[in-house]
């Protein structure tokens, strides 16, 4: 014999259907919760831009921060085809007053965190107004340059007294390899 049918819903899609429906109201309450704490919204405000030479690490929705806190993002990102410096637009809150000599800095969350703009307010008493351009920016510092250059001898000091060695073989060497000694 086959399995007996009833007129009307199943005996347990009601109870799938209401925890089904529970489940789902749980993800969403999560999902707004780790939206309203990371600060991932948009601040609302106006936008400045800063030209800076490197940016690496530095994307759309990158924090902008002052003192720690976060006063705004980057809302895009592109680079100037006459001088190759990459050009942030930054949205930054609309009840924050800048100088116009206040700097723009690429820095780090610790040593290995994410990277945001942060700023350095100046002492000027004239303020940055919407769609100007910061014109003090330093560029991030790329963590592995720093370590190779202090590992393979960007350090002046070497054995010899800090002198530097004369090339193993210059252009005058006309295809010779070796030291001038080696020659004798």
């Amino acid at each position: 014999m086959g399995p007996v049918l009833h007129r009307g819903a199943l005996p347990g899609q009601a109870v799938a259907t209401v925890v089904g429906a529970v489940v789902l109201a749980v993800a969403a309450a999560f999902i707004m919760l780790a939206y309203r704490s990371t600060g991932i919204a948009v601040v609302a405000g106006y936008t400045l831009t800063a030209k800076f030479g490197r940016v690496e690490g530095i994307r759309v929705g990158s924090d902008v921060r002052l003192s720690g806190i976060k006063v705004g993002s980057v809302v895009a990102e592109s680079l100037e085809p006459d001088t190759y410096f990459a050009v942030l637009t930054l949205n930054i809150d609309k009840n924050l007053r800048l100088p116009t000599d206040t700097a723009a800095k690429i820095e780090t969350e610790g040593l290995v965190g994410a990277r945001y703009v942060a700023f350095e307010p100046g002492a000027e008493e004239k303020f940055l107004q919407p769609g100007d351009q910061i014109m003090h920016t330093q560029s991030s510092i790329n963590l592995e340059d720093l370590i190779g250059r202090y590992v393979f001898g960007g350090s002046k000091k070497k054995s010899d007294g800090g002198k530097t060695k004369t090339p193993e073989k210059s252009p005058d060497d006309a295809g010779q390899t070796g030291s001038p000694e080696d020659s004798r």
